[in-house]
């Protein structure tokens, strides 16, 4: 038996190949299928079973496409309700591949329908359990995403509950030395305490996971619920698709036009400028909004623009058009994509440096706005009149902003002013709104009492 982990660092998701005598399963494999393909022809095997852990909210998988090109069979929880073709999998039901077995284990908590996956080898022995978003490294799956998604909807209470029973009975008591593969690690908003590390072992969680520590059920739930992080705008929708079972991957991307630079947008449609700040900065479409390519742009694409929204992708160069629009393909974004186009020639409004000595000789001449979530300001603030809206809010709460001064947008670190500040001057087009960015680093910041 041979297992390969495949990492998307952008989404934080991990998905699985695992290989004994030529034949293939994979476990929530990513939109693109390539690589998966890439591996079968590298390993010369074939792929004859997908699993899917459960209906990803985060991103889109490809198990339909890979059934429909390679004829692999799809296993799934009889709770996910899929619209496609597919084999139930749940405790009791085990699938041979190749020497080895891989055991269903129905593990609610993350959503009513999670699955894990106990890959046993030749030897009869369990040698890793895939445990989807159940059981990360240093956390467990948040219970929140199910309230109002999917074939069967759960109070996050409930789910908190059956989080505590799936790990108490099902997975904890596993062999201790049996090695633990998540869907995702640090970065991902599935949970609120990843770990950097991408997998590990039973043995090690035990001791180190503040989910698996001895606790009554009630002070599980209790810690459990507690500042989990908020749910971008996407993610129902993306348990939608991947209950339906999502479109060829290439095809949808071929579709997406690539406009010329001089192409009129539609007035009632989105622009996100996915250029440089610095770029942004010199000229950009009057009320586009910066959302930067590095960093987490699947995310914050889908914590800005809801799912049924029309909306362009301005690039910097062809390779980082093509980049972007599949990244967006990568959460199911790309049907409202209307098109995609190169610096506009009448990209001309000029989005203003702040001057640094002035603001800091007079704050209380400016407005600030604190784009951070609450969880960061209650840990410190930097400034003690600035108004808080969490970046993911701040489109439909811009009207709490007065416009009335000049007005300074700060994050963390600058990634999310950027786009905070192009929000409000869209909404503001008359009013100067300054991106602090990395300036912030300037500023001490001071415990919240």
């Amino acid at each position: 038996m041979e297992i390969k982990q495949f990492y998307d660092e952008t989404l934080a998701h991990a998905s699985y190949a695992i290989i004994s005598e030529g034949e293939i399963a994979l476990v929530d494999p990513a939109r693109d299928p390539q690589p998966y393909y890439d591996f079968a022809e590298e390993k010369k095997g074939h792929i004859v079973a997908v699993i899917e852990t459960h209906p990803h909210a985060d991103f889109v998988s490809s198990h339909l496409q890979i059934h429909k090109e390679t004829g692999a069979k799809i296993y799934v929880s009889r709770l996910l309700g899929a619209d496609y073709n597919h084999i139930t999998f749940d405790t009791g039901d085990v699938l041979k591949l190749g020497n080895i077995t891989l055991r269903a284990l129905n593990t609610p908590g993350h959503s009513p329908d999670s699955i894990s996956i106990v890959a046993t080898d030749d030897a009869g022995k369990d040698h890793a359990v895939f445990t989807g978003d159940t059981l990360f490294i240093g956390d467990v799956g948040r219970p929140d995403l199910r309230e109002k998604a999917g074939n069967i909807t759960a109070k996050r209470e409930q789910l908190a509950r059956d989080m505590y029973r799936s790990t108490r009975d099902v997975l904890m008591p596993l062999d201790k030395d049996i090695i633990v593969y998540p869907a995702h690690g640090a970065g991902s908003l599935c949970g609120k305490a990843l770990s950097k590390e991408t997998f590990s072992t039973l043995d090690q969680q035990l001791r180190e996971n503040y989910a698996l520590q001895d606790m009554s059920e009630d002070e599980f739930v209790d810690v459990l619920l507690e500042d989990q992080p908020y749910i971008p705008k996407y993610f129902g929708f993306d348990v939608g698709v991947n209950k339906a079972g999502a479109d060829d991957f290439e095809n949808n991307i071929s579709r997406v036009p690539r406009l010329d630079s001089e192409a009129d947008l539609a007035k009632d449609a989105l622009i996100i400028d996915t250029r440089s700040r610095k770029l942004y900065n010199e000229g950009h479409v009057p009320g586009a909004i910066n959302i930067i390519e590095d960093g987490k742009f699947e995310t914050w694409l889908g914590s800005i623009v809801g799912p049924e929204e029309k909306y362009y992708l301005i690039a910097e160069s062809e390779k980082c058009m093509e980049s972007v629009i599949r990244r967006a393909a990568k959460i199911g974004y790309e049907k409202n994509l209307l098109g995609a186009l190169l610096n506009p020639s009448y990209g001309t409004r000029i989005h203003s440096e702040i001057n640094l000595d002035g603001f800091k000789a007079y704050t209380d001449n400016f407005t600030v706005v604190d784009v951070r979530v609450e969880s960061e300001v209650r840990a410190n603030s930097y400034f003690s009149n600035a108004i808080n809206i969490p970046l993911h809010e701040l489109r439909e709460r811009v009207n709490e902003v007065p416009s009335d001064k000049p007005i300074v947008v700060h994050c963390e670190g600058g990634y999310r002013s950027a786009t905070g500040s192009s929000i409000i001057e869209k909404a503001f087009p008359e009013a100067v709104a300054y991106d602090l960015s990395e300036a912030i680093k300037q500023f001490k910041t001071q415990p919240v009492s």
